[in-house]
C-alpha cells in the first residue's frame, strides 16, 4: 500500500474537501496524512463566518462558488446525514465617512455585478435586522442575505466521512518529515513509518506550509499569526436571528456574530501577532486585550457595555504578504500542488478550493482561474490587494 495515485497533506478543512474533491473526479487511491487529527488544527479556531464580500474580486468569485455548497452541503456530499451547521442570518457591514467608505461602495458594485443579492440599507432598516447595534454614524451599509456562519469542524469532518465512503484512506497521527524528489519532480513523500509514493502531492499544510520551503528550496512567503477572539455575555441577547456584522469603523474593524443565548462572538479583523513559526497552542488574551476589544464593542452595542467574558481563545492565521491565498502548482517543483496562506478565509472559500486544487493535480482545467493566486506573483509583483488594509476584509 505505498504506490497512490495522489498523497494530500494536512486534513483541515481544505485538505478533506481536496480528498474528497479527488476521489469524486475518480482518483482511485488517495492517502491523507494528517499530524493530529481531523480538523484538530486551524480548522477547530475558524469563527465560522460565510460571506461573499470580498474587496479582491477573485475572492468574491470563489466565495460565490462556495456558498451554493454550503447551502446544500448534504446533496453537495450526497450524504443525507451530512452538515455544515449553517445559520442563515446575513451579513452586515458598515462604513462611516473616510477613507473606507469609497472602497465598500466598489466592494458592493462588483458584488451586484457578479449576481449577488446585495442591498445598501439605511440606518433604521439595519437597526431592524440588528437592534443591539447603533448605525447613526454609518455613511454606508451594506447587507448581504445569503449569507451567515458555519462549522468549521463539522465541514472538515463531514468531508472526511464522504471521502472515506469513496474509497480514501486518511492517517492520522501522521507527520510528513520531507518530500521525495527524483530530479526535484515530486515522487512521493517520506513519514516516520516510511516512505509513500505518488506522482502528486497537494500540500495543504496551513501554517506549516512553511515547511515546503526546507523540503524543496522554493521561497514560501508565510507568517503565522495569532488572533484573539472572545465571547462575550451581554444584557441583550445576540440571536442567531441577527445578521453578522463587520464593522469598518471601529479601530479593530470588528467583526462579531451570535454565539448563542446573551453572547457575542467578537473579534479584530486587523493584523494579529506575528509567531515566529508554527504554533497553534492556545495563546494568552490578558484583560487589557478584553477591555482593548470591549470598548470597541461598547461604542457599538450600547448595552455591552455591561457585557461579561464568557470565554476566550486564540486561533492563527496563515498569511501571506498580500493576504490572500496561493494556490496551485508550483512550477520550480514539478508534482507538487499548493494550498497556503488564506489568511483567515479558508473555511469561506474551502468548497471550491478544495475543487480546484483537486483538477490542479488531475491535470485537469480549473473552474476557475489559479493564475491570479500563483506562487510566482511574490516574485513578479503583481499582488492581490485588498482595498481596506490588512488583516481585514480582503
Amino acid at each position: 500500500m505505498s504506490h497512490w495515485d495522489a498523497i494530500v497533506i494536512g486534513a483541515g478543512v481544505i485538505g478533506t474537501s481536496v480528498a474528497y474533491n479527488l476521489a469524486a473526479m475518480g482518483a482511485k487511491r488517495v492517502l491523507v496524512l494528517e499530524r493530529d487529527q481531523i480538523g484538530a488544527g486551524t480548522t477547530s479556531q475558524s469563527s465560522g463566518i460565510l460571506r461573499t464580500h470580498y474587496s479582491v474580486i477573485e475572492n468574491v468569485v470563489l466565495a460565490q462558488q462556495s456558498w451554493a455548497v454550503f447551502k446544500d452541503f448534504a446533496g453537495h456530499l450526497q450524504d443525507e446525514d451530512a452538515s455544515a451547521g449553517l445559520v442563515r442570518c446575513g451579513y452586515l457591514i458598515a462604513a462611516p465617512q473616510g477613507p473606507k467608505l469609497e472602497p465598500l461602495a466598489q466592494s458592493l458594485a462588483a458584488q451586484q455585478a457578479q449576481g449577488i443579492e446585495v442591498h445598501r440599507l439605511s440606518a433604521q432598516e439595519a437597526s431592524e435586522r440588528l437592534p443591539i447595534c447603533r448605525f447613526d454614524d454609518a455613511a454606508l451599509i451594506g447587507f448581504e442575505p445569503e449569507a451567515g456562519f458555519a462549522d468549521a469542524y463539522l465541514v472538515a469532518s463531514s468531508y472526511a466521512r464522504a471521502a472515506r465512503r469513496l474509497g480514501v484512506k486518511f492517517m492520522e497521527g501522521e507527520c510528513v518529515t520531507r518530500l521525495v524528489l527524483t530530479q526535484q519532480t515530486v515522487t512521493g513523500v517520506e513519514t516516520t513509518r516510511g516512505v509513500f509514493h505518488a506522482p502528486v502531492v497537494i500540500s495543504t499544510q496551513n501554517i506549516w506550509a512553511q515547511e515546503l520551503a526546507q523540503w524543496t528550496g522554493i521561497q514560501v512567503p508565510l507568517t503565522p499569526e495569532r488572533h484573539k477572539v472572545m465571547a462575550l455575555q451581554g444584557p441583550e441577547a445576540y440571536t442567531s436571528a441577527m445578521p453578522v456584522y463587520k464593522d469598518l469603523g471601529s479601530a479593530g474593524m470588528l467583526y462579531c456574530r451570535s454565539y448563542g443565548g446573551q453572547q457575542m462572538l467578537v473579534s479584530e479583523g486587523t493584523a494579529g501577532e506575528a509567531l515566529s513559526g508554527p504554533d497553534n497552542t492556545q495563546g494568552d488574551v490578558s484583560m487589557d486585550d478584553v477591555m482593548h476589544v470591549g470598548e470597541q464593542v461598547a461604542e457599538r452595542f450600547p448595552s455591552f457595555a455591561e457585557a461579561g467574558l464568557a470565554s476566550s481563545w486564540t486561533g492563527v492565521y496563515d498569511v501571506t504578504p498580500d493576504w490572500n491565498p496561493v494556490l496551485g502548482a508550483v512550477p520550480d517543483v514539478p508534482g507538487l500542488v499548493v494550498g497556503f496562506g488564506f489568511s483567515g478565509h479558508g473555511f469561506k472559500l474551502s468548497p471550491v478550493v478544495g475543487r480546484v486544487l483537486a483538477q490542479q493535480a488531475l491535470g485537469l482545467p480549473t473552474d476557475v482561474p489559479l493564475t491570479p493566486y500563483a506562487l510566482e506573483r511574490f516574485r513578479t509583483g503583481q499582488l492581490l490587494h485588498g482595498r481596506y488594509g490588512s488583516g481585514a476584509v480582503a
